[in-house]
C-alpha cells in the first residue's frame, strides 16, 4: 500500500497499475453515496445509501461493491486486479 509520503513527496506521478483497475469512493452529496469505476472495463456503479449512513460505511460499501463486480465478471483467479480507494481530505 502506498503511503501519504509517497504521494506527496514521491515523483509526483501515480504508479502504473496493471490488469483490471478499479477506483472506489464513498462520499456525501445530498445523502451518502458509494461509487465504483472500472477503468479497464469501462463500467461505473453508483449507489445511494441515504442520509443516515456515514462516509466510512459508504467507503466500505464501495469496496465491497467493487469486489462483487470483479467476481461477477467471472475472470480467472490469476487475473491481476488493482483497487484504488479514493479519499478526499
Amino acid at each position: 500500500m502506498l503511503t501519504r509520503e509517497h504521494w506527496t513527496k514521491g515523483t509526483g506521478t501515480p504508479p502504473v497499475f496493471k490488469g483490471l483497475v478499479f477506483f472506489t469512493d464513498g462520499f456525501m452529496m445530498e445523502g451518502f453515496e458509494a461509487g465504483v469505476y472500472g477503468q479497464s472495463v469501462r463500467r461505473r456503479l453508483n449507489f445511494s445509501l441515504g442520509r443516515y449512513a456515514t462516509v466510512f460505511w459508504a467507503e466500505i460499501f464501495a469496496v465491497l461493491s467493487c469486489v462483487y463486480e470483479i467476481q461477477y465478471q467471472g475472470r480467472p483467479k490469476s487475473t491481476c486486479v488493482s483497487v484504488v480507494i479514493v479519499r478526499r481530505l
